[in-house]
């Protein structure tokens, strides 16, 4: 839930997750979305076009990221808008899958509207894969 906006500082964490992606993952997602770009589920396809193996969805990616914000504030609808940039695929091993982990931190607070612009720092490996994630949350 929400604290009291006074209560917020830049800087402050507001949530912490991890989330296992394993190729059945990715097929769930790609039955879900409809994306069934083959270099999200076939070895061979994704190193026919230069990739080391298969990736996950940058949307499922983006998808993931966001989430701890929405059980942060309670309710999706507070969400007023989210962005990123991809800047690195998430590859995911055959065996032993991949782990995106996600940080939220408070980057701005407008006490007058009571808006607050959370940046999202989203890994894979130790590396950010999306840039520039950042989330404009309702604190009314």
């Amino acid at each position: 839930m929400i604290p009291v906006v006074t209560a917020l500082t830049i800087g402050d964490v507001v949530a912490e997750a991890s989330f296992a992606l394993t190729r059945d993952s990715l097929v769930r997602y790609a039955g879900a979305s409809g994306d069934f770009n083959p270099i999200h589920y076939r070895d061979d396809v994704a190193q026919s076009v230069g990739l080391p193996g298969v990736l996950a969805h940058g949307m499922l990616t983006m998808g993931l990221a966001v989430q701890p914000v929405v059980d942060w504030a309670g309710d999706p609808a507070r969400v007023l808008d989210y962005q990123v940039r991809f800047t690195r695929p998430v590859f995911v091993d055959a065996t032993a899958g991949a782990t995106v982990a996600v940080v939220a931190k408070v980057g701005a607070v407008d006490r007058e509207t009571l808006i607050a612009r959370i940046d999202l720092t989203v890994t894979f490996n130790g590396a950010t894969v999306l840039g520039k994630a950042q989330a404009r949350v309702n604190l009314a």
